[in-house]
């Protein structure tokens, strides 16, 4: 639909992006140690491992015609450093982030942690997606669904 459609409303979607390091563990407490190594392999070694995850942050909605942005990318900056790096960087998920007391951490539930915890303190309707990069190859994008 145009913008004229749309009473010449102009929307668009704007991410950022951020780094941070983390260690973990894939293991299922419901599955035994034979059986975590069959399904994880080496990313179940005992010890963990570590990634320099990359995370895009997406949000969406009007321009505003007088400030020209959907959301003021400082604002945004904030957002992040409160709903990513203040509880995920540096630390080792499985034992520092609650989050995972419970929960396998894949980068399925790391995309999913970080929804939850921007939901907590972006705007509501504005958070339109988060895309995790636990390596140049290995991607998960979640919306909320």
């Amino acid at each position: 639909m145009s913008a004229a459609g749309r009473g010449g409303r102009r929307w668009a979607r704007v991410s950022r992006c951020t780094t941070f390091s983390a260690s973990h563990r894939l293991y299922s407490k419901h599955l035994d140690d034979d059986e975590n190594l069959k399904l994880f392999g080496k990313c179940s070694n005992p010890n963990g491992h570590g990634h320099n995850y990359k995370v895009v942050v997406t949000v969406h909605g009007e321009i505003d015609p007088v400030t020209g942005m959907v959301m003021n990318l400082t604002d945004l900056k904030k957002y992040m450093e409160e709903a990513i790096m203040k509880p995920l960087d540096h630390k080792n998920l499985d034992l520092d982030v609650p989050y995972f007391a419970d929960v396998v951490s894949t980068t399925e539930n790391v995309a999913v942690c970080i929804w939850e915890n921007l939901q907590k303190v972006i705007p509501v309707g504005v958070l339109y997606k988060v895309k995790v990069y636990e390596t140049d190859n290995n991607i998960v994008v979640y919306k909320g669904e």
